[in-house]
């Protein structure tokens, strides 16, 4: 059946969500496994001996591209190798990749190559960053548009709740920060991004002060050097990644501590760990509050947006996802389907989100709520289409020079003589 794609290429996590365009009833977006944690996969590049990439491998971090994707339009490239032999890579090649290597995993899957491909970017991307991104996806053979990621989130809102007027996006994810306001036409009202704002890594060291406050000498006496010592910081620092999770459920949790002494478990309440980020939080409602004035709802995106904090200091009407993290890549697949079958298709939306907070009293009435005459309701004005960066761009050219191809997570290769390495 044909579809199209929708390509999220986040700091920490790549993911991808597709829309059927042919059979009855709505095309949902639905979200792609790329065999990755959560179903995506994380968003890192290794480099192999052959000019190859290995996709969302953990390896040697001198060969191994992260981030790339908030870097598209700095000029400075990414450099990898070691011992004498480096090679440059623009950021917008690298994303360009990874969004061929999803498309390509997905065809693979669905038997077939998308009819149309939407990569959501952050709405910083200017003019320039945005030719740098069309010609190096041109020049993999990948025909895509582009869709700011506040619009994308805006689009699968407006599919799953009936239209408002302007939304709020309060994105927090485990890398980011940003704030934004939507129009109803899905015109990018105004946007923020955080550069030096904490968000979901910064909280988890936040829990790992509060374990090493809590055990003191316990901890500060131990060998840093003692390949022990750091096996026991990385796995700490996974616990306490679990725990801020699992606070986002629960109002008091521990995280285990492996000692040379023995196991010991830090409690840590869901009361405490707000105290500790709340000027964070704070800073960032206060970032928001500037961009999205006169907003009639806000919807909040990314994985860090679980915690239960974001929402109660969030002014105004609040919605969250129960999977707030792909808000943005089902968005981008919506957009992708509106612009093969035109704003028109679309039947009146379903309420599938969830309400977090309402401060309105008026919108508040028992269930059953209340009747009234067909004729005090009016349509909604038709919705424009969205607004997304046509695709204008010179001829196409190759990136075999640099790299011959990708190939699947865990095709680690052996580095031979004659790359000198």
């Amino acid at each position: 059946m044909p579809y199209v794609l929708g390509v999220d290429v986040g700091t920490t996590r790549t993911a991808a969500a597709v829309c059927r365009l042919g059979g009855a009833g709505r095309g949902e977006p639905e979200v792609v496994g790329l065999g990755g944690p959560g179903g995506g996969v994380a968003s890192t590049l290794q480099l192999m001996p052959d000019g190859a990439f290995a996709v969302g491998e953990p390896g040697d971090p001198r060969w191994t591209a992260t981030g790339f994707g908030r870097r598209v339009g700095d000029s400075t490239p990414v450099v990898l190798g070691a011992d004498g032999v480096v090679e440059r890579f623009p950021a917008e090649e690298l994303t360009a990749l990874m969004v061929m290597w999803v498309a390509d995993q997905v065809a693979a899957r669905e038997g077939e190559r998308p009819a149309h491909v939407v990569l959501a970017h952050p709405a910083g991307w200017g003019a320039h960053a945005k030719g740098l991104a069309h010609r190096a996806l041109r020049a993999l053979g990948v025909t895509a548009s582009l869709v700011p990621e506040p619009v994308a989130a805006a689009e699968n809102h407006a599919y799953s709740r009936s239209p408002v007027g302007a939304l709020g996006v309060f994105s927090l994810g485990s890398h980011g920060f940003a704030a934004a306001a939507v129009g109803r036409g899905f015109e990018l009202l105004g946007a923020v991004e955080g550069v030096d704002q904490a968000a979901g890594v910064d909280f988890d060291d936040v829990v790992f002060g509060h374990v090493r406050t809590s055990l003191g000498r316990a901890l500060a006496e131990l060998d840093a050097d003692d390949p022990r010592t750091r096996g026991l910081f990385a796995r700490l620092r996974r616990d306490c990644e679990a725990a801020k999770r699992v606070l986002s459920g629960t109002v008091e949790t521990s995280i285990p501590v492996h000692l040379p002494s023995g196991p010991v478990d830090v409690p840590i309440t869901r009361a405490q760990f707000e105290d500790l980020i709340r000027p964070d939080v704070e800073q960032a409602v206060s970032a928001f509050a500037r961009v999205a004035t006169g907003v009639e709802m806000t919807v909040l995106v990314g994985g860090s947006a679980r915690i239960p904090l974001i929402a109660a200091s969030v002014p105004g009407r609040v919605v969250l996802e129960a999977a707030p993290e792909t808000s943005v890549v089902k968005g981008a697949a919506l957009a992708a389907r509106r612009l093969v079958i035109g704003p028109d298709a679309e039947p009146e939306p379903t309420d599938t989100s969830v309400m977090v907070r309402d401060d309105d009293p008026l919108l508040r009435f028992p269930v059953g709520g209340l009747e009234a005459p067909d004729g005090e309701f009016t349509a909604p004005p038709p919705r424009p289409p969205v607004d997304i960066t046509p695709l204008d761009l010179p001829e196409r050219r190759t990136v075999k020079r640099v790299v011959r191809g990708l190939v699947p997570t865990g095709g680690r290769r052996a580095r031979d003589s004659e790359d000198g390495r």
